[in-house]
């Protein structure tokens, strides 16, 4: 018979967090394996819907992309179960924390020391899958322009990025967890939530820059139709800059960065280069067509309910000794005059930052069903401000340009798509009317 010890929390914690994780291992390989055969199958022929616009050697070539990265996919999941598994349950996360504690003793540098040691350990783990992604896999399609020299480059700075701000950043929500009572998840929530909003404002003058060069637009007659389309929507923008994205990768995009008036358009210089003018615009009335709908707003909206919701778990979880241990972790437990020798909250946050995404991941379709009708909105919007055969013509071309397949399994598409695929999204746009602007 089993004794009430078996279905303490702790247990309890632990068989959840391993029957969700393999669900969801089993899950993932389920639908990349479908991915894969749903694409292949398709391989031979260019759909009827585009055979006069796609080259059966690009929807080839997409087929291939799109095949080969779900292989990786599968290796990457594989990889990131078992490194998630080492971290908890067979108790990675406690040695490293037992060890730094040996040495630092309890206290603020100890635990900075943690977030730190774990970061690189997880990024050095991570280091060859990414480089064989960007300069075997993309370099293989073509898309790939990075030197070595380039990526170290960006590599250095971005943990010089990194440390600069993420660590004062870790600093006060540790210090907040250890000093402001039994609300500081609250308190944390709004610091995390003011300096989300002032990223976006200071990110496109002083962190991009860091990365990329950002040239005003230059060609006039391009400018002048995208400024009138701004009118036409009521929007009002800080500039529109050309980025250099073609000397990382040949992929295109174009997107809005910044918050109120601190707003730009960015253009990648691949994307003038492979769209006409009537295309560009389509494209950028596609993305004001998601500042109209409030798109950007929801999602904002969204996020602070979310991480508020996160906060308030963090702060009931990091005072539960069972989530500790269900989770492979021994919590700092021993005291002095009746306090902790040595905090736990970087411990929390680091174990509520792995488990949380196995258990959240079931729920992910729902998000990525809301993105593609947003998709669905901005395109409608696109339509009745500039041209729906240029919008059409465009998104082909993208398609085209960045192999992206035109076969995707129905499945998967409803499982991991933020972007309804290129059938439907052409399907909608001609048959069902434009709204009015």
């Amino acid at each position: 018979m089993p004794t009430s010890d078996d279905f303490s929390p702790s247990m309890l914690l632990t068989l959840a967090f391993a029957a969700t994780l393999v669900m969801g291992l089993a899950l993932r390989f389920w639908l990349a394996s479908r991915q894969i055969r749903h694409v292949a199958r398709h391989r031979a022929s260019v759909p009827a819907a585009f055979a006069e616009r796609i080259p059966l050697a690009a929807h080839q070539k997409a087929a291939d992309y799109t095949i080969t990265k779900a292989r990786l996919g599968l290796l990457e999941m594989a990889l990131g179960a078992a490194v998630l598994l080492g971290w908890t349950l067979l108790g990675g996360l406690d040695a490293l924390n037992q060890a730094l504690l040996a040495v630092l003793g309890g206290g603020m540098w100890q635990q900075l020391a943690l977030l730190v040691a774990f970061a690189a350990i997880s990024g050095l783990i991570d280091l060859p899958l990414s480089l064989y992604q960007t300069f075997v896999v993309e370099e293989r399609f073509g898309f790939n322009k990075m030197t070595l020299r380039l990526w170290l480059a960006d590599a250095l700075k971005g943990l010089l990025v990194g440390a600069l701000i993420g660590l004062p950043i870790a600093a006060l929500i540790l210090w907040l967890m250890g000093a402001a009572g039994p609300l500081w998840w609250l308190w944390a929530w709004c610091f995390w939530m003011g300096f989300n909003l002032l990223l976006m404002v200071v990110y496109p003058t002083f962190i991009a820059p860091l990365f990329n060069k950002f040239q005003p637009l230059g060609d006039e007659s391009l400018k002048a139709r995208v400024t009138a389309l701004m009118q036409r929507c009521g929007f009002s923008a800080k500039g529109l800059f050309v980025m250099d994205g073609s000397r990382r990768s040949a992929h295109a995009n174009a997107y809005f960065t910044g918050f109120g008036a601190a707003k730009r358009v960015v253009f990648y210089d691949t994307l003038l280069r492979q769209l006409a003018p009537g295309e560009v615009e389509a494209v950028l009335a596609h993305e004001l067509g998601h500042f109209k709908h409030r798109h950007i707003v929801q999602r904002i909206v969204a996020m602070f309910a979310m991480s508020l919701v996160g906060f308030a778990l963090l702060g009931w979880l990091s005072n539960q000794v069972w989530f500790y241990t269900g989770l492979g972790v021994r919590p700092n437990l021993s005291f002095d005059a009746g306090v902790a020798s040595a905090p736990n909250d970087a411990l929390a946050l680091l174990l509520f930052m792995l488990a949380v995404p196995v258990f959240s991941f079931f729920i992910s379709p729902l998000f990525a069903r809301q993105s593609r009708r947003h998709e669905f909105q901005a395109d409608a919007y696109a339509v009745a401000q500039a041209s729906g055969a240029d919008l059409s013509s465009a998104l082909l071309k993208l398609y085209e340009d960045n192999a992206s397949t035109l076969t995707p399994d129905p499945v998967y598409v409803r499982f991991y798509y933020s972007h309804p695929p290129a059938t439907e999204r052409l399907a909608r746009m001609q048959h069902t009317p434009a709204p009015a602007p």
